[in-house]
């Protein structure tokens, strides 16, 4: 599993994330603070206080590709 901090501010960014993070088989989550949500849906994300980072999960080892895509949401 890798752990990536990310920050999405504003709809268009979720909507961009969502769109990238759905190209790819492996599971996803994304956690803020004790709530966990599918990283691949859209209604979860939004479910989420988006004006504090959050961690994408993934579970796998190897998601450099994954990695480079959203490379706009890390901080």
């Amino acid at each position: 599993m890798k752990s990536i901090p990310i920050k999405l501010s504003f709809a268009e960014e979720v909507k961009t994330f969502v769109n990238i993070v759905n190209r790819y088989p492996y599971d996803m989550d994304l956690r803020a603070g004790r709530h966990v949500v599918d990283a691949k849906s859209i209604l979860g994300i939004f479910s989420l206080d988006l004006s504090r980072p959050i961690s994408l999960e993934v579970y796998t080892d190897s998601c450099d590709d994954l990695e480079k895509d959203i490379e706009q949401f890390k901080i």
